[in-house]
């Protein structure tokens, strides 16, 4: 029998359409401050009309689509109608300019554009490039007060005039058939695409009891973009398989996530490291303690502030490490100790830590993070990159690129990137600790901390450079930052350089690209002090 996302039962959407029709499902929390809930007859009905609409422009089983706009209920419909007729969505961060955006387009052979309007001069900047790949629809929100292009199909009013009814041309669901394809954050190069099967959806689903533990009276929240994989697994898509609600921001807000947490009720959200710090390094209010966070959700979470995060906002932290490539480990509240990401889930997965000859690492000694499932072949499908995804998963294991270890009793902790440590006079530098302290600056909104080549010139070795983002109608305080770093750091830690940005340049996961800062970077420039 032909089949649906909306008849899968990791969602139960049809049977709450029956049982629950006006139930709502999600509340979008725009920008502006208004909000749009969607109940499960909405997102059955606007399903449909998505597939309908894709149907015509001649996409269906198979054929790719590319989809660039922030989290707005338009989004889980184009998925969710992708997966109702077979064709491949290719969510693509909206921040996305140039080369880079150009390259995901063309890469997965789109066959049509979706699009947010606001985002539509970053397309125009690349016209030349995709010139040949027709826009399908361009999403126009209000709150944007951008007006309408009558060149381009208005995709609000194709979903109003479309008929709600399941089309004729859906397909059989095929848990072995691409669904998506989700480029990583392309810091080094190229982004790689990574296929993702449409089993993904059914075990994203399942996450919401045997991993995130979530309850019946669980309201989730996260403004991670829903073109990241974490929106997906940490929040919308188990609160659809469990029945809970969802509460999703246009995009992140540091200064403002407490306010949509009280507002709606959250008890639970996702973050991720950096975006812990910069909450973190907010300014303390009388009420931060006071809110209906019970847990939060965080891959990433600085060992540095871990705890006074806790103490300070009365939650308790969940940490979590996995990539859109695969693994999976997890250190629920009271389980591990402070700082480990915690152990892969029993009978589904298996770790280790391994040197450059893969030979296994003892305890306590840094490696690469290889893993893989427990059962059947560990695979990893880059599009068009055959020979990168047989390297990624060379003898079944997946190659993380990751530098972790394990202590005494098993538990994993995380290092730093494969070839991204920070060494200084033979010590290795924790750039969580010095960000801690340069980020509770009353006058540093974020701060990245990297490393460059030493002046000294000895092999391997780095000068660190803090860049810092001060809070919006202030300047930074240099006296006072080198005060704290004296205070808090030890000398080794002390770092080189302060380098003034209006903000840290972040990727869709919102980890910082230090290779823009440090491409930016001159140490004559007037942005840079020396201390």
């Amino acid at each position: 029998m032909s089949t649906n996302i909306n008849e899968l039962p990791i969602f139960k959407c049809l049977g709450r359409v029956i049982s629950e029709p006006e139930k709502i499902a999600a509340t979008f929390v725009n920008d502006d401050g208004s909000d749009e809930p969607i109940s499960y007859q909405d997102i059955y009905d606007n399903t449909n009309r998505m597939a309908r609409m894709f149907l015509k422009q001649g996409i269906g089983k198979g054929d790719t689509f590319t989809l660039i706009m922030r989290n707005h209920p338009e989004f889980l419909y184009a998925l969710f109608a992708a997966l109702s007729i077979g064709a491949i969505a290719v969510p693509v961060d909206p921040r996305s300019k140039g080369r880079k955006l150009s390259f995901q387009i063309i890469n997965t052979k789109s066959k049509g554009i979706i699009i947010e309007d606001v985002f539509m001069k970053s397309l125009s900047e690349i016209s030349d490039d995709i010139k040949n790949i027709p826009i399908i629809g361009v999403l126009y929100k209000n709150h944007h007060h951008v007006e309408m292009n009558s060149h381009y199909p208005v995709l609000n009013e194709i979903l109003a005039a479309e008929n709600p009814a399941m089309p004729d041309k859906v397909v059989p669901l095929d848990f072995s058939a691409p669904a998506q394809i989700i480029h990583t954050s392309g810091t080094t190069g190229d982004p790689k695409g990574v296929v993702l099967k449409a089993d993904r959806f059914m075990i994203y689903g399942l996450m919401a009891s045997f991993l995130w533990n979530y309850q019946d009276d669980d309201v989730v929240y996260t403004g991670l973009s829903m073109t990241h994989g974490n929106a997906q697994s940490v929040t919308v898509v188990p609160a659809l398989a469990k029945g809970i609600m969802c509460v999703i921001s246009e995009r992140f807000t540091k200064s403002r996530i407490w306010d949509i947490c009280r507002k709606y009720n959250c008890t639970t959200f996702s973050l991720l490291g950096g975006m812990m710090a910069g909450i973190y390094n907010e300014p303390l209010k009388d009420n931060d303690s006071d809110n209906p966070v019970r847990r939060v959700v965080s891959a990433g979470t600085p060992r540095a502030i871990w705890e006074n995060f806790e103490k300070r906002f009365g939650v308790r932290i969940h940490e979590w490490y996995a990539a859109v490539e695969g693994g999976l480990a997890h250190n629920p509240p009271g389980t591990g100790p402070i700082g480990s990401f915690g152990k892969p889930p029993e009978g589904m997965m298996e770790m280790k830590i391994v040197d450059e000859d893969d030979n296994e690492a003892p305890r306590g000694v840094k490696g690469e993070l290889i893993s893989r499932i427990a059962s059947g072949e560990t695979t990893v499908d880059y599009y068009g990159k055959e020979e990168a995804s047989k390297e990624k998963t060379r003898g079944g294991w997946l190659r993380s690129g990751d530098i972790c270890h394990q202590d005494e009793d098993g538990f994993f902790y995380f290092d730093f990137r494969k070839g991204g440590g920070i060494r200084r006079q033979g010590d290795f530098i924790q750039p969580d600790f010095v960000e801690k302290v340069i980020g509770e600056n009353h006058t540093v909104s974020e701060v990245c901390v990297y490393g460059i080549p030493s002046e000294s010139g000895a092999p391997g070795e780095s000068d660190l450079v803090a860049a810092v983002a001060p809070f919006e109608g202030r300047e930074v305080d240099i006296e006072s930052i080198k005060k704290d770093c004296l205070k808090g750091l030890e000398r080794n830690s002390f770092p080189s350089y302060i380098q003034i940005v209006p903000e840290i340049p972040k990727t869709v996961s919102e980890k910082p690209l230090e290779r823009i800062l440090k491409d930016e970077f001159r140490k004559d420039a007037p942005n840079v002090i020396s201390i």
